[in-house]
């Protein structure tokens, strides 16, 4: 079979299968009770490639720092590792609850670097992931 044969007959299955098994983006429970996602990926038995979570990971930080861009009026000045902070944040627990801190944010407004660790340490988040959470302040310290 050459490339392009192989491409098509690939082509082919995929849309078969598509039909066969559906395309669900959120997981889901195939007949054989199965946790499933995608087009019939059985993440129980199969799970996913270390190729896949880093492609996965890559999307999710892009859009994160989407997020953030278009939330947050100061973000795109910060210095990196003050955005890398937020990226992270944003990462572990969302966009909404980020923004649920409002004095962190208003001392990263203003270069308050001290004020916003103390503020992030003044959170149920930063006993809930304690080490990272200090990590995270010591660097927004720094």
């Amino acid at each position: 079979m050459t490339p392009g044969e192989k491409a098509r007959f690939f082509e082919k299955v995929e849309t078969q299968l598509i039909v066969d098994e559906d395309l669900r983006l959120k997981p889901y429970r195939c007949p054989a009770g199965k946790l499933t996602i995608g087009v019939g990926r059985n993440l129980e038995d199969n799970g996913i490639t270390r190729a896949e979570a880093y492609y996965l990971l890559r999307n999710d930080v892009d859009q994160c720092h989407r997020q953030l861009s278009l939330a947050i009026p100061f973000y795109d000045r910060l210095p990196s590792e003050k955005k890398e902070i937020l990226l992270n944040m944003c990462f572990n627990m969302g966009l909404t609850r980020l923004l649920g801190f409002k004095r962190m944010l208003a001392a990263m407004a203003v270069n308050k670097w001290d004020e916003a660790a103390h503020e992030m340490g003044n959170s149920k988040w930063a006993f809930q992931v304690v080490d990272r959470a200090r990590r995270l302040m010591e660097k927004m310290r720094g």
